[in-house]
């Protein structure tokens, strides 16, 4: 073959055995990153040896590591990381301290060197924030408490990550003068590329691109314009290709137009990681895998453990309940595919360290991130069955005491679940109605504007039993559920009183339908006139409870509101 002939043969194997092991990781329910590191081993030196790393794969790496720091940027929407940052800071904080920690001493412990194991302590520390939020997402976890809680801490991980990114262009990680200039170099150009990036996505690009958002393709090829822009400014000014992209990324994020731009950067990203994960296994040898397969073995499976240990304590110490505290240390335990990135940077020219750092430690990370991200993604499937399973065990760990636990000796009040638009203009009826007044909400920004209405609020995710019972939802005379989510929708209806009235809302009239065959008394399609028909069928109800059910039934209008039609 011809040198064309054969770069077009390497790529039509990547791909293909890619796609292949994709399918099956989806049929097992895996993350595809583990079907494509497993391509790099099986075509490469460890088993068939029969595709190359050429300069080609090594470029569209490099453009893969790039894409998905733009896309990481892109994702992070600074409104969005304030409304997370005050109730995770703590747990975010002290979880890099002692991760980091442990992640030192293990390796200490099995017997490598100082650089070495400094490298696979800053390799290993971060969560799997792909990984994690689409197993969550996939689970329609994502907005749970504990979905929530996860979703912070990796934020500020992956705001870390940066920083290790830059950390990696100091002339020695053992010298600390060097590690001083690198940084400081790193913030005042990140500083001023940050600027430039978003004063530009605040006065100049919401123009260009209101004018070309109807055309997708010149939306896209703009979007990859500006990610090549900051590249190219970043690599000029001594930075990665990684931190340029990620801070492009960044600027894009704030804007309305993120979501588009973000599902049409997508599938070049994700060809570009196919091509990045199964490069690493190119590179590595049979050697590189079986140096040091025990330690590997070791280490994963004492920071799997000590990774949920630590988020454990750390949820729990905030007040949050077991189960909380459970699901969201459980989700991770994970060696993150970001530990391969930092880790293929450890052993190239740019860190400064080449001929410290082999290939060897590439391959120690890659079989811990081989061992713990499975594990991880059946941990986090399966962590509603695991705690189901392991709850007597966490007894000695006793709730801590919190907003609305005294709403359990009530009887005959109204609980609102979700506060969105429409709850926040039927309050004031409610209250007039009811002494008692229960909100459970699991959306941070609501935090502080609920503590200071005249309710109990609950700040938690209601499907969980905990936040039932302190809800008193067994007692309660009315409830209005906002929440869309079907297993908070068959709980509330499951455990309600039989004469509570119960007002849900769906997304469509065969939810609706299932519903009412489960016992709502009105399930609201919501629309413009949603807001004024709820506050007119609460004042009847409220006003003449006899006669509620009876109304509802034959008003014709209620029908096209959305009512059961009967």
């Amino acid at each position: 073959m011809n040198g064309i002939s054969l770069i077009a043969f390497d790529f039509i194997i990547l791909i293909v055995t890619a796609t292949i092991l994709a399918i099956i990781a989806k049929k097992t329910k895996q993350p595809p990153l583990i079907a494509y590191i497993l391509t790099g081993l099986i075509l490469g030196p460890v088993l068939l040896n029969i595709v190359s790393e050429t300069e080609v794969i090594k470029l569209f790496s490099k453009l893969g590591i790039g894409f998905l720091l733009f896309l990481l940027g892109i994702e992070m929407n600074i409104k969005e990381i304030k409304g997370l940052l005050k109730p995770i800071a703590s747990i975010a904080l002290w979880q890099t301290v002692l991760q980091t920690s442990l992640a030192f001493i293990i390796p200490l412990a099995l017997g490598f060197t100082l650089v070495e194991t400094i490298v696979i302590a800053l390799c290993t520390v971060f969560g799997a924030t792909p990984v994690v939020v689409k197993l969550l997402a996939d689970k329609d976890e994502i907005n749970s408490l504990p979905g929530k809680i996860d979703v912070g801490v990796l934020i500020l991980q992956d705001i870390y990550l940066v920083m290790i990114l830059a950390l990696f262009s100091a002339e020695s990680l053992t010298n600390i003068s060097a590690i001083g200039a690198a940084m400081g170099k790193f913030l005042v150009l990140v500083a001023v590329i940050g600027a430039i990036s978003y004063l530009s996505t605040q006065y100049f690009l919401p123009k260009v691109f209101k004018k070309i958002a109807e055309n997708k393709h010149t939306f896209f090829v703009y979007g990859v314009a500006w990610a090549f822009l900051f590249i190219g400014m970043s690599t000029y000014l001594g930075l990665s290709i990684e931190i340029g992209a990620f801070l492009a990324g960044l600027g894009l994020g704030q804007m309305p137009y993120r979501n588009e731009l973000k599902d049409r950067v997508r599938p070049l990203t994700n060809f570009f990681i196919v091509i990045f994960f199964s490069s690493i296994g190119l590179t590595l040898g049979i050697s590189n895998i079986t140096a040091y397969w025990l330690e590997a073995v070791i280490a994963s499976i004492i920071l799997v453990i000590g990774n949920f240990w630590i988020m454990f304590f750390l949820i729990k110490r905030q007040g949050f309940d077991k189960e909380t505290t459970f699901l969201g240390s459980i989700n991770m335990t994970q060696v993150s595919e970001f530990s391969l990135i930092v880790a293929t940077m450890a052993v190239g020219v740019q860190t400064g360290v080449l001929g410290q750092i082999g290939h060897d430690i590439l391959g120690y990370v890659s079989v811990m991130a081989i061992i713990t991200i499975p594990v991880s993604a059946y941990l986090i499937n399966y962590n509603h069955q695991i705690y189901e399973k392991v709850e007597h065990l966490f007894k000695p760990f006793k709730n801590v005491k919190r907003h609305g636990e005294s709403l359990k000796r009530l009887e005959n009040h109204a609980i609102i679940v979700g506060y969105n638009d429409t709850a926040q203009r039927i309050l004031p009826a409610i209250n007039y109605y009811f002494k008692q007044v229960a909100i459970v909400d699991r959306n941070t920004k609501n935090v502080d504007l609920l503590e200071k209405e005249p309710v109990e609020y609950i700040f938690g995710d209601f499907k969980h039993v905990e936040m039932r019972n302190a809800a008193a939802l067994t007692q309660a005379d009315l409830i209005i559920s906002f929440a869309d989510e079907k297993i908070v929708d068959e709980k509330i209806l499951e455990h309600c009183k039989e004469e509570a009235i119960v007002f849900q809302v769906a997304r469509d009239p065969t939810t609706a339908a299932e519903l009412y065959g489960l016992g709502a008394d009105y399930v609201i399609q919501e629309d413009a006139l949603a807001n004024e028909k709820m506050k007119e069928y609460l004042k009847t109800y409220l006003e003449n409870k006899e006669q509620f059910k009876k109304e509802i039934k034959t008003d014709e209008e209620s029908i096209m509101w959305g009512g059961r039609c009967d």
